[in-house]
C-alpha cells in the first residue's frame, strides 16, 4: 500500500486556532517604500515558494495552490497576530498541510495517490527519482523533509513551525532519510565513486 494514503494525524494550531478574526477595518496598514501594505509583501514573496513546497508534500499541485491560498486567506483574516510569529510562512504552511490532508481523507482511494508527474509543473525541477521516492513516505514525513532539505530549516523551526515536539521531527527525518538514502544513493557522487572503486558493492 502506498504510504501516501495512510491515515494522517492532523496537526492542531494550538496558538492562534482560537483567535477571533481580526475586522478588516480594524488591521492596521502601514506603508512600505513600494507603496504596499505588509501583508501583500509577505504573499508575493512567500507565496509561491509556499505552493511548490506543499505540492512536493502533497504530491498534488492543484491541491497545494488551492490550500496555500486558503491559509494566506486565514493568515490575512489574523494578520496581526500571525504577522508577529518567528516564521509566519511556517505558518502558512501548517495550516494549507492540514487543510490539505483533510480534503486527501475524504478523497477516493485513487484521487489519493502522489502524483510524481504532475509535481513539477509548480516549477520544482528535481529529479524523478527523488519523486518516486517521496511517494514512498507519509505525508508526515514528506512535510518535514521539505521543510528540511528544500526550504533548510533547522530542526526546532520545523518543531515550531509544526507545533511538533523535536524528538518527533528527528524522528520522522530518521525514517524518511533512511529510505532516502536506500533508494538515491546512485544520486550520491561519493557513492557512485565507491562503488566504482569496489565492483563487488551492489
Amino acid at each position: 500500500m502506498n504510504p501516501a494514503l495512510e491515515a494522517i494525524p492532523r496537526m492542531d494550531l494550538p496558538d492562534l486556532s482560537t483567535v477571533e478574526p481580526v475586522p478588516l477595518a480594524a488591521v492596521p496598514a502601514p506603508r512600505t517604500v513600494d507603496g504596499l501594505d505588509p501583508f501583500e509583501v509577505f504573499y508575493r514573496s512567500e507565496h509561491a515558494g509556499v505552493v511548490r513546497a506543499l505540492a512536493l508534500a502533497l504530491g498534488d499541485p492543484d491541491l497545494a495552490a488551492e490550500a496555500t491560498d486558503e491559509a494566506f486567506a486565514r493568515a490575512y483574516e489574523r494578520w496581526t497576530s500571525v504577522h508577529a510569529l518567528e516564521r509566519p510562512a511556517g505558518w502558512i504552511y501548517r495550516v494549507g498541510l492540514n487543510w490539505a490532508t483533510s480534503v486527501l481523507r475524504r478523497r477516493t482511494r485513487h484521487d489519493r495517490l502522489y502524483l510524481t508527474e504532475t509535481v513539477t509543473t509548480v516549477g520544482e525541477i528535481i529529479d524523478p527519482a527523488v519523486h518516486l521516492t517521496l511517494a514512498e513516505l507519509n505525508v508526515d514525513q514528506r512535510a518535514v523533509v521539505v521543510c528540511r532539505y528544500w526550504l533548510g530549516w533547522t530542526v526546532p523551526e520545523i518543531a515550531r513551525s509544526l507545533g511538533l515536539r523535536e524528538g518527533t521531527v528527528k524522528s520522522r527525518l530518521h525514517r524518511a532519510h533512511r529510505i532516502l538514502q536506500q533508494r538515491l544513493s546512485h544520486l550520491d557522487p561519493a557513492a557512485s565513486r565507491a562503488r566504482a572503486d569496489d565492483p563487488e558493492q551492489p
